[in-house]
């Protein structure tokens, strides 16, 4: 599974999402889209807005997400 976090410096969503996986040792890719404006522009593109958590699992699109939605789409206990 490959996992690509797009995340914004100080964003508490971004930290509870990146807190999750790492709690469950689950890799992930995290790109943060203040720093790279390349990043922001594929979040767009992929997504189709500008907020953050936004998640890449494998080609699924979970927008503006939480720790709550991300762990139900992987299945996983908070």
């Amino acid at each position: 599974m490959k996992i690509i976090i797009y995340i914004k410096t100080g964003c508490p969503w971004c930290l509870g999402v990146t807190s999750l996986l790492r709690d469950h040792n689950i890799i992930f890719e995290e790109r943060n889209v203040l720093e790279n404006k390349e990043f922001f522009d594929e979040m767009i593109k992929k997504s189709g807005q500008n907020l953050t958590p936004t998640l890449d699992i494998d080609g699924t699109i979970l927008a503006d997400s939480d720790k709550e939605a991300v762990a139900k789409y992987l299945k996983l206990a908070c």
